[in-house]
């Protein structure tokens, strides 16, 4: 009887996108507002292949991964739970408000992200959520998505495929 797990890595080249953000750090201190040439992993575990051997759909999978990344190419990304943020649209501008600096840009190029911070942690976790969202998983165990920020630097999210 085979127990063990088959585990999937994919992190393709083209698992990229190129972003603006800045990291708070609390109520007093934040980044400077910078990029990064960010790259993005995925791990898939499960316990069984399909009647053709596969643990999951390469051209599925790897589909996702693009689109997501494409959504976040060449944004500013901008955490919209922030308590410390005041955020305000006026006529095709965003305002961003921390502190005493004041952040006006077109709002093409801001996306707003459902979060509390726009840190590597929560990235990754954001892109967890949007892959469990539109890939049936259901026949693994868990997922792990990686996002790197530069070399040596990056962080991994990984949990357990969630059941109806």
């Amino acid at each position: 009887m085979d127990t063990g797990m088959y585990t999937l890595i994919l992190a393709k080249e083209d698992f990229k996108f190129s972003a603006g953000h800045f990291t708070l750090f609390g109520p007093e201190e934040a980044e400077l507002m910078h990029g990064h040439n960010y790259q993005v992993g995925v791990e898939l575990v499960g316990p069984n292949l399909d009647d053709d051997g596969l643990l999951a759909s390469f051209v599925e999978v790897k589909g996702v991964i693009r689109e997501l990344c494409e959504r976040l190419d060449t944004q500013t990304l901008v955490p919209d739970r922030s308590p410390y943020l005041d955020i305000r649209r006026d006529g095709g501008q965003i305002e961003i408000r921390y502190r005493d600096k004041v952040y006006q840009l077109p709002e093409e190029d801001v996306l707003l992200l459902p979060a509390v911070n726009t840190s590597i942690e929560v990235l990754a976790h954001l892109l967890w959520k949007d892959m469990v969202e539109r890939l049936d998983l259901s026949h693994l165990q868990s997922l792990g998505v990686e996002v790197s920020e530069t070399a040596g630097q990056s962080c991994w999210f990984r949990a357990p495929i969630p059941r109806p």
